[in-house]
């Protein structure tokens, strides 16, 4: 059965308990990472998942807080000994950026690199972006203030769906990208241009018919973060959840 775990939970400013939201997925043929926060390679070392296990990284966006830790785990890779490829996913205006950071690293330089190969998704609903195991994974862009993507999670043996809205205003294509979800995980930075509050994040959740929303990437280190909860509940009746750092969701 796959299984997702929240490898850090936060908005933009991490503290010691939330990293940067990012999740992996054990699709039993492998590990794909989704974003790459401050250092996954220290939260994989956490659940005894070696980097080596990862086959596939999926970036959503380009912002520091979702790609901050890249060059460091390509780095890391390199150094244990890495030689089969990774394959890295996303827009061209994030992978763009990616090989113009790494250039900086003149990573073309370093001796016996491994293969990456960048797949870019076209702007298109419902893209797939791969298969494995027993998991698809599809893009649809959201609304963010540079280009962004959610995903969505389908599992084939059990016919279970987890969305993942990313960054972005309330739209339509969150929506539809979540329509016939048994779970969304949703962003709940607050009400301000490109985010979403958590009472908004409900509304999505209400709207798409999920039945349950858990709320990621959100600002971390206040006492009354569990108050997200309840603004969630206002337009949403299924379950809510906060999403924390580790928590393991099989689907």
């Amino acid at each position: 059965m796959p299984e997702l775990i929240i490898l850090g939970s936060a908005a933009a400013i991490p503290n010691l308990e939330h990293d940067n939201s990012h999740m992996m997925i054990q699709t039993g043929d492998g590990v794909v990472l989704i974003d790459c926060g401050t250092a996954p390679m220290l939260r994989l070392e956490r659940l005894g998942i070696p980097t080596g296990d990862i086959t596939d990284l999926i970036l959503t966006h380009f912002h520091p807080d979702h790609i901050s830790g890249l060059p460091l785990l390509l780095m890391s890779m390199w150094l244990e000994g890495r030689r089969k490829a990774l394959r890295i996913y996303g827009l061209h205006h994030c992978l763009k950026r990616v090989e113009d950071l790494m250039g900086f690293y003149q990573w073309g330089d370093w001796p016996d690199f491994f293969p990456v190969a960048f797949h870019r998704l076209p702007e298109n609903e419902r893209v797939v972006v791969l298969e494995q195991g027993d998991v698809t994974i599809y893009s649809s862009p959201v609304c963010h203030v540079i280009p962004t993507i959610g995903l969505r999670v389908e599992a084939k043996s059990t016919g279970k769906v987890i969305a993942y809205s990313c960054d972005t205003e309330p739209c339509q294509a969150v929506i539809n990208l979540a329509q016939g979800a048994g779970l969304l995980i949703h962003e709940a930075t607050g009400e301000s241009v490109g985010h979403s509050s958590a009472a908004q994040a409900g509304e999505t959740a209400r709207d798409a018919g999920v039945d349950s929303l858990y709320l990621i990437h959100y600002p971390v280190g206040d006492s009354d973060m569990a108050k997200l909860v309840e603004e969630a509940r206002v337009a949403f009746s299924g379950d809510v959840h906060l999403a924390e750092d580790f928590m393991k969701i099989e689907f």
